[in-house]
């Protein structure tokens, strides 16, 4: 095992290569541990270097309708009227706490999500 930090993307290709021989390894052996620590070095990596910025809330809430088959109207039900809903999704009215606390406990959305401007 010859650990070490990854710097450039050089070091960083070379780490995925690694990985990629040894995915398959069993834990407790000593590939196992070279996977764990080389998982979390590329993981530092990544999150240093090629950040994912947080979606637009209103983006979310309309993603996380779609997956949950969820219309308008159903909506509505969870954060008021639907002439309501279709504001907020048209993004001509911001959502208020209480619609932030309600959708993020019935669609499961991040509320550093939800409390974004936009």
């Amino acid at each position: 095992m010859n650990l070490a930090p990854i710097r450039n993307e050089q070091d960083y290709q070379i780490a995925l290569n690694r990985l990629e021989e040894i995915f398959d390894a069993k834990k407790g052996t000593e590939e196992g541990d070279e996977l764990e620590i080389l998982s979390i070095l590329i993981d530092k990596y990544e999150n240093e270097n090629f950040p994912i910025e947080m979606p637009d809330p209103i983006e979310a809430i309309k993603f996380r309708m779609e997956q949950l088959g969820i219309k308008q109207k159903d909506l509505a039900e969870i954060i008021g009227f639907k002439s309501r809903v279709s504001e907020i999704l048209s993004k001509k009215r911001k959502l208020t706490l209480k619609m932030i606390r309600k959708l993020n406990t019935a669609l499961h959305i991040p509320t550093d999500v939800l409390i974004q401007d936009y």
